[in-house]
């Protein structure tokens, strides 16, 4: 069974978007740590918006390590309502996508692995469909921006299953779901 695994950058604050305030902080350390990642997965579990910024820059990217190769051909799973050409090695899932995920997970293969994507990542949180949330947190305080969660996110316990510190300050703090009262 696939383990779905969300990797998010974010601020003290909880914002999301438009992570340029994440540059300072990525070092030979943290892309280690984000290719290890990226190779556990067999594919992309990502929110349209995501797709989109993604979809327009890493078709054109290379490296020596592989990680640009690794991202463009592996295949990716896309929530919209709003696409309709795939591209990129995408396959829109457009209906019910927690039962789509769902699916998903119950393939054998590796990491089904979420970038950002704030909104799917709160239905699948929702939906007890995310096996372990990566929140890459920042030394900054952004102010202003979409945050992670809101007052309709899901309410959930998680346990911190482990922490990783890189030495420009930025962690990632890697959750899991909280085994239930008595269990």
């Amino acid at each position: 069974m696939r383990k779905v695994i969300a990797s998010v950058y974010i601020t003290l604050d909880g914002v999301i978007d438009n992570p340029a305030w994440s540059a300072p902080f990525f070092n030979d350390e943290a892309a280690k740590f984000a290719q290890t990642q990226l190779f556990a997965a067999d594919a992309l579990l990502l929110g349209r918006v995501t797709y989109q910024g993604f979809v327009q820059a890493w078709p054109s990217m290379a490296d020596e390590d592989g990680f640009a190769e690794k991202m463009n051909s592996m295949p990716k799973y896309v929530a919209t309502t709003t696409l309709d050409t795939p591209e990129w090695n995408a396959t829109f899932l457009t209906g019910d996508v927690p039962a789509a995920v769902t699916e998903l997970k119950q393939q054998d293969g590796g990491d089904l692995l979420v970038y950002g994507s704030g909104d799917l990542l709160n239905t699948l949180l929702e939906h007890d469909l995310v096996d372990e949330l990566r929140l890459w947190t920042h030394p900054v305080i952004e102010g202003t921006g979409k945050r992670l969660f809101s007052e309709t996110s899901p309410k959930k316990t998680l346990q911190l299953v482990s922490t990783t510190t890189f030495s420009t300050g930025a962690q990632v703090l890697a959750y899991a779901p909280a085994a239930p009262a008595g269990q």
